[in-house]
């Protein structure tokens, strides 16, 4: 790639990185749809991922998302970008699969738990929600708060377990 392609790409993966943040993702896509997937970079995938995501796109945010996830396999926020669309997109598996990759970069995040400890629960696996539901609480005891509205806890919200783990006075 030459010096004024890669100046160029830079250009729109910096513009298109604004229109996410002012909220405008179809002009990122937009603009982003001017390079050619042969020239996009992790960066310019993630961007491309992201927007589809918050368009609710969910099913095609995963390409983009997966292409990041290889080529930068640390970065926690691709997997919870990954999570967020596989669970919407009734892949439950593949986001739990996700939320165990951000775990072994992050294994004292507890957004990274707490997730896991919803998906979990979605995916009919009480006792594993409840093991990763407890280790964010005791990372963050300010996730106790979330609980209650969280609906991906319905499926175990009646167990014991469960509602002696979230009534535990900190």
């Amino acid at each position: 790639m030459e010096l004024r392609d890669h100046v160029r790409r830079k250009q729109i993966e910096r513009q298109a990185e604004g229109y996410l943040e002012l909220g405008m993702s179809q002009h990122a896509l937009d603009l982003l749809a001017a390079l050619r997937d042969e020239d996009m970079d992790p960066q310019g995938w993630y961007l491309r991922g992201e927007a589809l995501r918050a368009l609710e796109r969910y099913a095609e945010a995963l390409g983009p998302l997966e292409k990041v996830a290889e080529a930068a396999p640390s970065d926690i926020a691709v997997w919870l970008g990954l999570a967020w669309c596989y669970k919407r997109a009734g892949r439950i598996d593949r986001a739990v699969y996700a939320m165990e990759q951000a775990l072994k970069v992050e294994p004292k995040e507890a957004l990274l738990h707490y997730n896991l400890a919803c998906y979990l629960s979605l995916a009919g696996q009480k006792e594993r929600a409840l093991g990763h539901l407890s280790k964010a609480l005791a990372f963050d005891p300010s996730y106790r708060g979330m609980v209650e509205g969280e609906r991906d806890f319905d499926p175990i919200r009646s167990d014991p377990g469960f509602q002696a783990l979230v009534s535990a006075v900190v």
